[in-house]
């Protein structure tokens, strides 16, 4: 795994070092020597994660950090604060600054490449995140997720995976009321609390006695509810390689014992504002592919989306399983639109959709073709089911009028419908649309308000 490293200390010989450790582990490094410089080298560079020293003449790494996660471009970027402070509140100050972690100096080699590894991989799926919504923002679907990185005091629903009651304890007295706190000391209890807990953090102590905490951590990223859980792993001093373990198996952060209160709330802070932007950022990819395969007025299936899915339909379609479509137009619309303007046309739009959808199944593919057009797909359905449908659903267009908000009582609607169904002989999607197309004209010709199957 690579990724580009910034360096930002005040010492030539401590850039010089870390360079050195960083290049032998094939990440690109790009350094800087005061705070001014790294917002700089951040700003031309876009690093993946920075390493970045306290003590600097100037603006110190407290502030260059605060201006970082001020700033809606880098935010997401990951922060370590490497110096020699070492103080309990030298390393809430960092966090409530906003760094991601503080590593005290001499920095321990495996602690280092372990945390950059693991921020590495945080950082990669975030960017792909802010990609996607980007991609749903410049195609006008959604708007950005907002800067959720300095949310001043999260809470959550937070899980304590310890079988020490005195730990429970002291867990629960920092972290309550303003959470809402769950304990479990059983390896596969914590599997089936995890599975339906929703939560938004999970802590487990490394040293729980009843079973291996690593394991946990491992099975707990194959889950799928818990798989973008973040985990705050609990170790004794001295344990780097099982602190190293934790973090390449995916555990978010540590906390090592003897634990500081104040660090404890720091850190939980950090998790629970990290996971909060993850969440509006896959919500809103999420939105942003509904949107791209619904139509926004009606809540209907887009034609883009009937397009592509249509050639999986046709392909169980067979004599033993006929699939039928309803070509469906709304009886002069235009005049719709003409004496109530386009937002009357378009309640008379949404409302038709909702009737369509009350009138068929979930199997069928409903959709908005386009304008006043709209088209259902029956799968597994024969003509004479079909126009059962078909005519139920015109008798509760024209018999129930359409309320519009600027008239009361509503307005009097009729649809038309054209009707077309497989034969087993070798149909395709676009015969049956056009045949059904037909069959929708013959009921225009005809006298509107009716429903048609095409000639057998």
């Amino acid at each position: 795994m690579t990724a580009r490293i910034l360096v930002v200390d005040d010492i030539l010989s401590n850039v010089k070092l870390l360079e050195a450790k960083l290049t032998a582990e094939y990440f690109e490094v790009v350094t800087a020597f005061n705070g001014e410089q790294a917002l700089e080298r951040i700003e031309s560079e876009m690093p993946d994660i920075i390493l970045l020293d306290v003590m600097m003449p100037g603006m110190d790494g407290f502030e260059v950090c605060r201006r970082i996660k001020a700033n809606n471009k880098t935010a997401h970027i990951p922060v370590v604060m490497v110096t020699a402070l070492d103080q309990p509140s030298d390393r809430v100050a960092g966090l409530d600054a906003g760094a991601d972690d503080f590593l005290t100096k001499p920095v321990d080699d495996t602690a280092l490449f372990a945390r950059v590894r693991s921020l590495v991989r945080l950082k990669m799926m975030t960017d792909e995140l802010r990609m996607r919504e980007q991609t749903g923002q410049n195609m006008g679907l959604v708007e950005a997720a907002g800067e959720t990185m300095v949310e001043p005091d999260p809470t959550g629903r937070i899980l304590i995976v310890d079988d020490r009651p005195e730990s429970v304890a002291w867990f629960r007295a920092g972290l309550e009321p303003k959470n809402q706190v769950s304990e479990v000391g059983n390896f596969d209890e914590a599997l089936v609390l995890v599975r339906g807990g929703d939560f938004d953090l999970i802590v487990v102590s490394l040293g729980i006695r009843s079973f291996d905490g690593l394991r946990l951590c491992s099975n707990l990223r194959s889950v799928p509810e818990a798989r973008h859980t973040p985990i705050l792993a609990i170790v004794n001093e001295g344990e780097t390689r099982k602190l190293a373990q934790a973090l390449d198996m995916g555990v978010n952060d540590y906390l090592t014992r003897p634990i500081d209160r104040n660090e404890l709330h720091a850190r939980v802070r950090t998790q629970l504002r990290r996971k909060r932007y993850a969440d509006r950022l896959r919500h809103n990819v999420q939105l942003s592919l509904e949107m791209a395969i619904t139509d926004q007025l009606t809540g209907l299936h887009n034609r883009r989306y009937m397009a592509r899915h249509l050639s999986t339909l046709m392909k169980n379609a067979g004599p033993t399983k006929p699939i039928s479509f309803l070509v469906m137009d709304i009886d002069h619309f235009k005049s719709v639109n003409d004496t109530y303007g386009h937002d009357g046309g378009d309640e008379v739009l949404k409302e038709f959709a909702s009737r369509v959808g009350a009138n068929v199944r979930g199997i069928d593919l409903a959709c908005r073709y386009g304008g006043e057009e709209f088209v259902v797909v029956m799968p597994d359905t024969d003509a004479t089911f079909a126009y059962t449908v078909a005519e139920r659903l015109r008798q509760s267009v024209e018999n129930n009028p359409f309320p519009l908000l600027r008239v009361p009582g509503g307005i009097r609607v009729t649809v038309s419908i054209g009707i077309a169904s497989s034969t087993g002989n070798g149909d395709t999607s676009e015969e049956l649309l056009h045949r059904a197309d037909q069959a929708l004209y013959r009921a225009k010709r005809e006298g509107r308000n009716r429903v048609i199957a095409e000639a057998a």
